[in-house]
């Protein structure tokens, strides 16, 4: 037919490609579903009644968080080899489990801060995701991966599916949706895989 099929390297870039931005997104959504991110959004939501400089904090906030996740990951795939990439991943997922079971200070819902709706949701926002379990899940998809980009990509679109819901239903949101239960399920949903991939990464399974 005159068409020549793609050469095998595309077609694996392609894959891990597609990998890396639906394990991000996936992770990211599930680690920040009932999390503090999606506590400080409905709570900045309800404060200021302006849901669009919330929504453009949470967007830029999470897409620096994003690029320093992705960038650190890509880093690291360079230095360690492919065994132990799967154990950093593995790690992260597990660490990701225990964040979400664990117990938690409560949330500082940034009262004094007198920013503004925009300054105030991205500088606290930017400063709760930073150094968090979905940032190091992220850094370590892109690590696996070595697709810094898409796993940025994921994990934005991630953290939005998360926090999106929390800005513009917070009411319905915290009165019809067991917060505590899913985030319980989502954190042994974590240590599961992690645990799984640890043994595998050791050899064990």
């Amino acid at each position: 037919d005159g068409q020549c099929s793609p050469p095998p390297w595309r077609a694996a870039v392609t894959a891990q490609a597609v990998d890396a931005f639906l394990t991000s997104l996936f992770a990211l959504a599930v680690a920040e579903f009932g999390d503090r991110p999606q506590i400080l959004c409905a709570a900045l939501a309800m404060r200021y009644g302006r849901l669009s400089p919330v929504i453009w904090g949470l967007g830029f906030a999470t897409l620096c968080n994003c690029l320093i996740s992705a960038i650190a990951g890509s880093a690291i795939h360079r230095w360690i080899s492919e065994d132990a990439l799967q154990l950093f991943y593995a790690l992260s997922l597990i660490f990701a489990g225990f964040g979400m079971v664990a117990w938690r200070r409560p949330v500082d819902l940034l009262e004094n801060w007198q920013l503004g709706p925009f300054w105030t949701s991205f500088v606290g926002l930017f400063i709760l995701q930073f150094g968090d379990k979905g940032q190091f899940v992220l850094m370590a998809t892109a690590a696996r991966t070595d697709m810094g980009f898409f796993a940025a990509a994921g994990g934005w679109f991630g953290v939005m599916i998360a926090c999106l819901p929390a800005i513009l239903f917070y009411r319905q949101l915290t009165e019809n949706i067991p917060m505590v239960p899913v985030r319980y399920a989502g954190g042994a949903l974590f240590l599961l895989a992690g645990t799984i991939l640890a043994l595998g990464a050791w050899g064990i399974v």
